[in-house]
């Protein structure tokens, strides 16, 4: 299917990680599609025809979402409506990657897809009308919901362990939040396979969850970075409310994964993600 596909975002995360695994696929980055113009997003659909859409680019600044939510909901919410609306008037299957963000971080069971979603923080607001007006479009397509996203590109937290973990002495993690942390690799396959499942089994549309096995926190997860890294640096245990950030995260953030055998698809093993992008950073111990 790759040279048939059209995936949405060419630098962020998941979107490397679809190239590496798709490189026949057509990847549209800002300057060929500006999630910022939805009109642009589904003219581009009407020009490349593709097979099927994965929509890997949106606005990740969670804390700078508060302050500018209008422009989050434009690419997170009217961009992805508009794609998936296209792609709905064409029979096009379309997938979407939304975030555990949708969820108010309560209890301490895994969410499930069908479970009441309260965000909140901008973000997820927005994160959440991109996943209704996905839905609305009508179309056949899946939502994937994920969480504490990495790999070895961007930024995110085994980066920025692997630089303060070699810098300091002494680290202080916020750990009463809890979830699975997921390589950006198991995403970008997770939706390669969804997007090819839908294409035979229209009937699979709906909302899915895919996190890292198993859960736990982010002082636990940097531990297990720490130590697979060759690295040493104390690491002390911090409530959430010692670590004040603009937006609010979720306590919780467990994401029930079973729905993925409706693809053959399992959860993820961090571990072994970790493992890889450490590697390839040259990080491991």
């Amino acid at each position: 299917m790759s040279g048939d596909l059209l995936v949405f975002g060419s630098t962020g995360q998941v979107a490397r990680e679809l190239a590496r695994l798709a490189p026949e696929a057509t990847f549209l980055g800002r300057a060929a599609a500006d999630l910022s113009d939805p009109a642009a997003c589904a003219a581009a659909i009407r020009a490349h025809a593709p097979a099927a859409v994965i929509n890997a680019a949106a606005w990740t600044a969670v804390d700078k979402a508060e302050t500018e939510e209008p422009a989050a909901h434009l690419v997170n919410a009217a961009a992805p409506g508009a794609m998936a609306a296209e792609c709905a008037a064409r029979g096009i299957p379309f997938v979407q990657i939304s975030t555990d963000y949708v969820f108010d971080g309560s209890g301490d069971r895994p969410w499930r897809p069908d479970d009441p979603v309260a965000p909140l923080g901008a973000y997820g607001r927005t994160k959440l009308a991109g996943e209704q007006a996905v839905q609305a479009a009508g179309g056949v397509h899946a939502i994937l919901r994920t969480s504490w996203v990495f790999s070895a590109h961007g930024a995110n937290f085994v980066k920025t362990m692997l630089r303060l973990g070699a810098e300091r002495d002494r680290l202080t993690i916020v750990a009463d939040q809890i979830g699975g942390p997921t390589p950006a690799r198991d995403i970008a396959a997770t939706c390669l396979a969804i997007a090819a499942g839908l294409g035979d089994a229209p009937g699979l549309t709906g909302i899915y969850h895919l996190s890292g096995a198993p859960d736990v926190s982010w002082a636990d997860f940097a531990r297990a970075i720490f130590a697979r890294a060759g690295l040493a640096p104390e690491v002390v245990d911090i409530p959430s409310s010692a670590y004040p950030t603009p937006a609010r995260r979720p306590a919780n953030s467990r994401l029930d994964c079973a729905g993925l055998a409706a693809f053959g698809l399992a959860r993820s093993d961090w571990g072994a993600g970790l493992d890889i992008v450490l590697k390839e950073l040259g990080a491991r111990a």
